[in-house]
């Protein structure tokens, strides 16, 4: 009995004692901090969702409102718990039990951390599809989407019905796309490349087009002024110098001495008949063969003033159009899903600290798992109060998307502002084991502070926990030398506003100026491709006709009163093909050699009498036709020599003449009283056309056309019908070569 008696007195005393003690801490207000499970199963208690203070940026407090909206469409009781990652810990669904536990109502509990659904449990209430459903989400949604989208998209996925087949086939989906799906908001590299893009459009595109058109029209401008007499589509030729026409041997047709027919022709007095100049024919000149050259002789000038105005007028207006269709298309504002933090939100965190703090020096963070057991808790609590410098300790973490922006210096100093008194501030992240120590006015030497044991901040895996790190900490200040005057730190830089920090820059700025250059570049390219694309299908089709030995008059046109202009620019060409068909000599039998090199021979006599390979400045109209008119058959002698005999007497441009009419006589003269038959192409054949009229002299700008019969020169004969053998022989003659 005595024994007993005994016992129960001690178990008594040690009650009694337990109950003055804690009683007492009531009595200075500082009862020992709630477990993580017990403090959200008490918020949880007031409202169905809750919503870290730590993350205002990312997810303000005041969004549970739409939290809450979308968590009613489920049609059960449902409870969200929305925290950093971190303080969930290894197992985030033990979390839930231990709040279930706490809470005691049935119901969806759904853990949501900064990087989308951590866990989610039912607790007496079946709703099928919702594991399946936070896998659906995790695989369907990008790392960028918000809680608040997450937890919508979840939400429609188990409304669905089809949540099973969902995960499946986005859990497939990840496996064949390593890269997961696309971002779901807009960021300022985004940005950054939707200005630039833009940029290139804007130029790029208005420039392109307004280059290409302006090329397209200057072209048919030109095939319109090589067809100016008749207002067909003629084939212009390209600037620039032409093959010299080369005879047979490799011998140039030189102003004293020619080969034709292959033997030599000598050049009486080593000079052109009249004198050494042609009939009808002003001094020379050094005008290139073709549209290169003096304005006379070459296609049509640059594209007119008045007539570019418009083109650019209308470019800028496209390049209007692309930039207000971009700011369409581009139409985002911010990077977040368009929430933004109050200042209560902004201010939550620190008040609850701040209030934890008046209260006790130590303020362990409930949202957290406990870094400090109680034991630990009470031991720096009574080493806080036994120092003669005012210390205080917050055990919070610390994450870009808290109010200070992850700056530990913030949040010392709005701590420091909201206490109003000097302190030794001690921060110490319960996940990481960092410690951070901020002096505001104690008379502690901050150099012996700043030299204290580096693993008092920076912990590694070996080094002790956090509570033993900061008893030495502790033990450390309490040896702190004293220091003359209070200590205060530097001004932390502010932190970036919430709102300003997910807006995205204007899409006309950053890289839209380097867009705009990189554009014009573009275009410049862009338009020389296509320049060149169209030049070597020009290049291409020119030798394809000129390979099936066509006569040119089915490429170029036959118009009756051709320009000097266009008469040059055909001379050259058809001069240029006949000797690119004369090349592979070897391949054409005898015949066509000797016809198509005397047809060549005689051209070059008419137009080239200097032999530089240049048409002559004064070459006539008459004599750039009939260069014509023999390099073209020439050209037919290649393939068939038969059809090069005649042309068509009309109009010798026309090409060769298959048939004969009976054509009565012009004026009615005595001595030509019956028709003659006269070579005709095959469409006078059918109706004569009308008789290829000239001017005179090439120099002059105006003045009557004259029919070419009338004219001086070899062209003439080809009225009265004569063979282009003849015509060859003709030309030798009238330039006295034999």
């Amino acid at each position: 009995m005595r024994a007993g008696i005994v016992l129960v007195t001690g178990w008594l005393a040690v009650l009694f004692c337990t109950g003055a003690v804690q009683a007492a801490e009531a009595a200075r207000g500082v009862p020992d901090s709630p477990t993580q499970t017990a403090y959200l199963a008490e918020q949880l208690r007031k409202e169905p969702v809750y919503i870290s203070d730590q993350l205002p940026r990312e997810v303000p407090r005041s969004t549970a409102p739409d939290f809450a909206r979308e968590a009613r469409r489920l049609g059960v009781s449902t409870y969200v718990i929305v925290l950093p990652s971190s303080s969930f810990g290894a197992e985030p669904s033990a979390v839930l039990a231990g709040v279930h536990d706490r809470l005691g109502r049935k119901g969806l509990y759904v853990a949501i951390g900064d990087t989308g659904i951590d866990a989610v449990q039912t607790y007496g209430v079946r709703l099928p599809g919702a594991e399946d459903a936070s896998r659906a989400t995790l695989y369907e949604l990008a790392y960028d989407a918000t809680p608040r989208e997450v937890f919508r998209h979840f939400v429609d996925v188990v409304t669905s019905g089809h949540a099973h087949q969902r995960a499946e086939q986005a859990r497939a989906a990840s496996e064949d796309d390593p890269d997961g799906p696309p971002s779901v908001h807009t960021d300022r590299t985004d940005r950054e490349n939707q200005s630039f893009v833009t940029g290139i459009a804007v130029t790029g595109i208005p420039l392109t087009a307004l280059l290409i058109t302006v090329y397209a029209l200057q072209r048919r401008r030109v095939r319109r002024a090589a067809t100016a007499a008749t207002g067909g589509a003629g084939s212009p030729s390209a600037a620039g110098g032409v093959r010299v026409p080369v005879t047979r041997g490799g011998a140039k047709a030189v102003g004293g001495r020619t080969t034709a027919a292959g033997g030599k022709a000598t050049v009486h007095g080593g000079k052109k008949a009249d004198g050494g100049k042609k009939a009808g024919t002003g001094g020379k000149g050094s005008g290139r063969i073709g549209t290169g050259g003096r304005k006379g002789a070459g296609g049509p000038g640059p594209y007119p003033r008045e007539r570019l105005l418009p083109l650019l007028a209308a470019a800028a207006v496209l390049g209007g159009l692309i930039a207000f269709t971009a700011t369409q298309v581009f139409d985002d504002t911010t990077s977040g899903d368009g929430s933004r933090p109050t200042s209560a939100d902004m201010r939550a965190r620190i008040d609850r600290v701040v209030d934890g703090l008046r209260r006790d020096p130590l303020y362990t963070d409930p949202e957290s798992p406990p870094a400090l057991d109680a034991a630990e808790r009470a031991h720096l609590r009574r080493r806080l109060r036994a120092l003669d410098v005012p210390v205080v300790i917050a055990a919070v973490p610390s994450s870009t998307d808290d109010e200070s922006g992850g700056n530990r210096e913030l949040l010392a100093k709005a701590l420091h502002t909201r206490l109003r008194r000097d302190l030794l501030i001690v921060l110490a992240d319960p996940g990481s084991g960092s410690i951070d120590l901020v002096n505001y006015g104690t008379r502690v030497d901050d150099m012996y502070l700043i030299d204290r044991p580096r693993d008092l901040s920076y912990p590694q895996s070996t080094d002790p926990p956090l509570g033993h790190r900061l008893d030495q900490l502790l033990t450390y200040v309490s040896k702190s030398p004293k220091a003359k005057a209070g200590h205060m730190p530097y001004e932390p830089p502010a932190a970036d506003d919430p709102v300003e920090e997910k807006a995205l820059p204007g899409l006309f700025t950053g890289d839209f100026e380097p867009g705009l250059v990189i554009g014009t570049f573009l275009a410049g390219l862009l338009f020389g491709l296509v320049a060149a694309a169209c030049g070597i299908v020009r290049r291409i089709t020119r030798r394809r006709r000129t390979a099936n030995g066509a006569p040119g008059g089915a490429r170029s046109p036959a118009p009756t009163e051709p320009s000097t202009a266009w008469l040059r620019r055909n001379a050259r060409q058809e001069l240029d093909a006949l000797t690119a068909a004369l090349e592979p000599v070897a391949a054409l039998p005898e015949d066509s050699q000797r016809r198509a090199w005397e047809c060549l021979d005689a051209a070059a006599l008419l137009i080239d009498g200097d032999s530089d390979g240049r048409i002559d400045a004064d070459a006539t109209p008459a004599a750039l036709a009939c260069a014509i008119v023999l390099a073209r058959a020439g050209r037919t002698a290649i393939g068939k020599p038969d059809a090069a005999r005649f042309v068509c007497h009309r109009n010798p441009l026309h090409g060769v003449a298959h048939k004969r009419v009976q054509v009565p006589p012009e004026g009615g003269g005595r001595a030509r009283t019956r028709a003659r038959s006269l070579p005709v192409c095959e469409a006078c054949r059918l109706t004569l056309g009308p008789v290829l009229r000239l001017r005179p002299s090439g120099s002059a700008r105006r003045g009557a056309h004259a029919p070419y019969a009338t004219l001086p020169g070899p062209l003439a004969a080809l009225g009265d019908g004569t063979e282009i053998d003849q015509l060859t022989r003709d030309v030798r003659e009238y330039f006295g070569v034999h």
